[in-house]
């Protein structure tokens, strides 16, 4: 067992096996399948905590794979002109777009609704 086989810091919680046939089973990822947009339920509201008082436009409740989120959010930024980031079933669009972004959401077939203030 060389350095490249070492994968210890994956193993939580085990700390040791007397067993010679002992196999460690990861807990899988759970590959959750993208919902089709129609059955998406879609928050958009403004958020500006932790952020140095920069307001942003968070769109949360998105239920599917990364890809499918950062492809999502790709679209966001582009029809919005702005920046942002998908990560952890969030996008986030720098700065106030709630209107646009929901006009941008509904016309994909999202079930999308403004949430907040």
């Amino acid at each position: 067992m060389g350095r490249k086989d070492n994968d210890w810091k994956k193993r939580d919680g085990v700390v040791y096996s007397t067993s010679s046939d002992f196999s460690y089973q990861y807990e899988g990822e759970d590959s959750a399948e993208t919902l089709p947009p129609s059955q998406q339920k879609l928050k958009v509201l403004l958020d500006k905590k932790a952020r140095a008082g920069k307001q942003v436009t968070l769109v949360e409740g998105f239920i599917g794979t990364e890809e499918d989120l950062k492809e999502l959010g790709k679209l966001l930024k582009n029809k919005c002109g702005v920046g942002g980031s998908a990560k952890d079933g969030e996008i986030l669009i720098q700065g106030d777009h709630r209107d646009k972004v929901l006009q941008v959401l509904t016309q994909a077939g999202y079930g999308a609704k403004k949430s907040g203030g």
